[in-house]
């Protein structure tokens, strides 16, 4: 089974826990999300089975949308309601204008300090590993960028928003920050994704129908595999270059190509006249080399 499944991950269990349970109910040898959620967060979480998770650190690199509630007043040390209370502050009379104020602070390119509690390695451990140990190490900022943030409702305990940001983009921290930029102070109370690259909710499988499917043996894994994008449609984001047929045994071998330079620049899919997805490569100055050769039918 190759392709990749867009799972609705539930509240609890990590994304780890979930890519377990999918490759065992599906026996897949090879499985691998495209991007952690948080246990406490849902939501959309692509796993890629088979030959596809040569191509997952390529969906990784996608922006993600996300839907979420910031709690107002409470500061947390995960950032999250999960977390223990670190600071309490009253929470001052808001207007929308005020609000709104303080989230375009949030819009566009900036640097964001990643959270202690993260799967970032750091001198060889995981943050989260340092902070349970009750270290804080200093963390190098990191450049982000918001592409959207709206804000969807608020009340005078908390704030509904949707943002749609690009790899790296830690909710925890853009709910501190907001909170502070409104001097009060702020935490994560719920987070949905709602979006992973070209993947949004409306493909996504609950575990619970997944295991339905499952013990309706080959007539669900049917409905399954159905499901199922293929590479060449995961990575749809990404400029296309189609390879003359002669020119396809040489891409297979990793053999670099000369193509007009009005082809463009960058990395791009490669494919071949039938439209197989061959390899993901990196286009310059007419040059073509390529980062991961898929090989036939790669399409799905």
């Amino acid at each position: 089974m190759d392709g990749i499944l867009v799972m609705d991950k539930p509240l609890g269990p990590t994304s780890f826990d979930v890519v377990r349970r999918v490759r065992s109910l599906l026996k897949v040898k090879k499985a691998g999300h495209t991007g952690t959620l948080d246990p406490l967060a849902t939501g959309v979480l692509p796993i890629c089975l088979g030959d596809a998770t040569k191509i997952a650190g390529y969906i990784i690199e996608s922006a993600k949308g996300y839907d979420a509630v910031v709690r107002l007043g409470t500061e947390t040390d995960t950032l999250d309601a999960g977390g223990k209370v670190v600071a309490e502050s009253p929470v001052p009379v808001l207007t929308r204008e005020m609000i709104e104020e303080a989230l375009a602070r949030f819009r566009g390119p900036f640097e964001q300090i990643p959270p202690m509690y993260s799967a970032i390695k750091q001198g060889g451990k995981r943050l989260y590993e340092l902070a349970r140990a009750g270290e804080e190490v200093e963390r190098a900022p990191r450049k982000v960028t918001v592409y959207e943030l709206l804000l969807r409702d608020f009340n005078a305990a908390e704030l509904t928003i949707s943002v749609r940001a690009s790899k790296g983009f830690f909710v925890r921290t853009l709910a501190l920050d907001i909170g502070r930029a409104l001097g009060c102070g702020a935490h994560l109370k719920s987070l949905r994704r709602t979006q992973s690259g070209p993947f949004s909710l409306p493909q996504a499988l609950g575990l619970e129908k997944l295991l339905g499917l499952c013990e309706q043996g080959e007539a669900g894994l049917v409905q399954v595999r159905a499901r199922l994008v293929a590479p060449v449609d995961a990575l749809i984001e990404l400029r296309t270059v189609v390879v003359r047929d002669e020119d396809v045994a040489r891409v297979l071998h990793g053999v670099p190509l000369e193509l007009p330079r009005e082809t463009g620049e960058g990395v791009m899919r490669v494919l071949d006249g039938a439209g197989r997805l061959l390899a993901v490569g990196e286009l310059t100055q007419g040059r073509l080399r390529y980062r991961r050769v898929l090989g036939e039918g790669a399409s799905g």
